[in-house]
């Protein structure tokens, strides 16, 4: 008798290498420096309207009407047009759940989507449960910007959709008006819906600005866009993510979203309407006390001597360990130069290659690093790492 096989479509990809290394660090009692985990509490009124929650059974399946109508409000501010939170908004566990729901919500089997990599680990194993194909458009180091050329060569007859993510993790770009201009652009000439990942929206740098793409009034109509509570918040266990979108597409994507997952956590949905109109003063916070600690570990690294690239959004830097290849034992790849430093120096990265789909020239020499940490952890790491590598 033959043994049972697993699914076919889950051929295409293997298991989080976030998780692996995740594991691997705890296994050598590593600082994680790895998974975008901060190592501190979230602000004290989400924690204190956690406690009071009173919710215990299922909310809508699309989300806690007071958490909807909060988020509508605070999304129509920056692009300046009315959001509807009953016909538009939707509660979801996480950024990850909504991604996928999204997918599924308008790409067939057989169809393509364009990716940008370095991206999410998560956007190709979507894609292909989909039924669908990963179309790669490389951002090339160190500026990581959006070439218009290669952005049009990814777009076939069977492409559908388009995921973006600004700000980007894991190459911490914020995308400009010139290049979402370019992908306005190409979505309206190949009819694509846009589905924009922008969980790390409240944390950008050096006085720039996050640009949401749905602000454009030529992409609004076409736009998925995705956020979570999860980063600005300290609060990744929470899995608190929405998407908002036009009503035919919030249709589809919340018949996806009831039959993956029912509705988000009601207790947590109902401690985050509590607290949300008492974190102002925190969220216009997060990014000048996220740069100060960007600056503490680029300091800190480029004293270990890996070379790092200027980081304008997110919490995360792909730094090159090149320079310190014979220090490391020579590494063959990446996921070779990781472990080597949860292994020698218990500082624990994630392999760069992992972000990348594509065999790309200088990935393999590439690590992110997470800086969603205290700054004395942040420097703890340096130190491991100097004393490591010297």
């Amino acid at each position: 008798m033959a043994a049972p096989q697993p699914a076919r479509r889950l051929r295409g990809f293997g298991e989080s290498q976030i998780r692996r290394f995740t594991r691997l660090a705890q296994e050598f009692d590593a600082i994680n420096l790895g998974q975008g985990m901060p190592d501190f509490d979230p602000p004290e009124p989400l924690l204190a309207a956690l406690r009071q929650t009173a919710s215990h059974q299922y909310t809508f399946t699309w989300g806690d009407g007071a958490l909807r109508e909060i988020i509508a409000a605070q999304t129509a501010a920056p692009w300046g047009a009315p959001v509807d939170p009953d016909r538009e908004v939707t509660i979801t566990c996480g950024v990850t759940e909504a991604l996928v729901a999204a997918v599924f919500a308008v790409v067939d089997p057989g169809d393509e989507v364009i990716v940008l990599e370095p991206m999410h680990e998560n956007y190709v194993p979507a894609i292909l449960m989909a039924g669908a194909t990963p179309r790669v458009c490389t951002l090339r180091a160190p500026d990581y910007r959006i070439d218009p050329d290669a952005l049009a060569a990814a777009a076939g007859p069977r492409t559908r959709a388009l995921i973006l993510n600004t700000p980007h993790n894991p190459a911490g770009r914020v995308f400009d008006a010139e290049e979402l201009a370019a992908i306005a652009a190409l979505c309206d000439r190949h009819g694509l819906v846009l589905i924009t990942d922008e969980i790390y929206a409240e944390i950008v740098y050096d006085g720039r600005r996050h640009l949401p793409p749905a602000a454009r009034a030529d992409l609004r109509p076409r736009t998925i866009a995705i956020g979570g509570l999860g980063k600005a918040l300290s609060a990744t266990g929470w899995r608190l993510g929405y998407a908002i979108a036009p009503p035919t597409l919030t249709d589809a994507l919340r018949k996806v979203h009831e039959y993956l997952v029912i509705c988000a956590p009601a207790p947590l949905q109902e401690a985050a309407a509590q607290a949300l109109p008492e974190l102002g003063e925190h969220l216009r916070g997060v990014a000048a006390a996220y740069q100060r600690r960007r600056d503490v570990l680029l300091a800190e690294l480029t004293a270990a001597g890996f070379e790092v690239p200027r980081v304008e959004g997110a919490y995360y830097v792909l730094a090159d360990c090149a320079r310190l290849s014979a220090r490391m034992g020579a590494p063959q790849n990446s996921s070779d130069a990781a472990e080597w430093l949860i292994r020698h120096a218990r500082v624990a990265a994630i392999p760069g290659q992992s972000f990348y789909l594509a065999d790309v020239a200088g990935a393999a020499t590439l690590l992110r690093f997470a800086f969603c940490k205290r700054e004395e952890t942040l420097r703890a790491a340096g130190a491991r790492l100097r004393e490591a590598l010297a």
